[in-house]
C-alpha cells in the first residue's frame, strides 16, 4: 500500500514537472512584447506567400533584430501580402537593393523576416518598398516535392 502511494506521488510530481517545462518553453519561444528600442521608420514589402508570419515578428539583419512586423494586409488588386515593417532608426543605412526573405527559427519555430543587404550606395527611406522579396518556404511543399521525386511536378511518379 505504501509503495502504491509513493508511485502516485512520483507520477504526480513527474506530470507537474512536465507542465512546468512546457510553461517555461512557451515563455521562452513566444514574443510577448513588440520590438521598440527607439524611434522607428516604416518600410514595405510584398510577398506571394508569408506562411505563418505574424505581426510583431522580428526583422533581422545578420541575425540581429533591427525591427518588427507592424501589419500584414492583402492587396485585393494583386493578391499579394503587404507587410509593413518598423525598423529602428539606428539601422537607417539599409541599401535600397537589399532583399527580404521569410525564415523559420528552427524546425517548428516562429517565422521572422531576414534582410539581406545589397551593395547600393543609396539607402531606403521612410515609406520605401523592398523590390526583391523571397516568400516563405512551406514544409508541406518540400515534403510533397521530395515524395514525388523532385521538381518534375510528379511526372516521374506517374510514369
Amino acid at each position: 500500500m505504501a509503495s502504491n502511494r509513493s508511485f502516485e506521488i512520483g507520477t504526480g510530481l513527474f506530470i507537474l514537472l512536465g507542465f512546468a517545462a512546457l510553461a517555461f518553453l512557451a515563455t521562452q519561444t513566444t514574443r510577448l512584447a513588440g520590438f521598440r528600442a527607439g524611434e522607428t521608420y516604416s518600410l514595405k514589402a510584398r510577398f506571394t506567400n508569408i506562411g505563418q508570419l505574424k505581426e510583431r515578428a522580428p526583422v533581422k539583419l545578420a541575425g540581429v533584430t533591427i525591427g518588427s512586423v507592424r501589419t500584414i494586409t492583402l492587396d485585393p488588386r494583386v493578391l499579394d501580402a503587404v507587410v509593413l515593417l518598423d525598423v529602428d532608426r539606428r539601422f537607417a543605412e539599409i541599401p535600397e537593393d537589399s532583399s527580404l526573405s521569410i525564415y523559420t527559427s528552427g524546425l517548428l519555430g516562429d517565422q521572422y523576416v531576414a534582410v539581406k543587404p545589397g551593395g547600393s550606395p543609396d539607402f531606403l527611406a521612410d515609406g520605401d518598398e523592398f523590390i526583391l522579396t523571397e516568400s516563405s518556404v512551406q514544409l508541406e511543399e518540400l515534403i510533397g516535392k521530395y515524395l514525388v521525386g523532385g521538381n518534375d511536378g510528379g511526372k516521374a511518379a506517374a510514369e
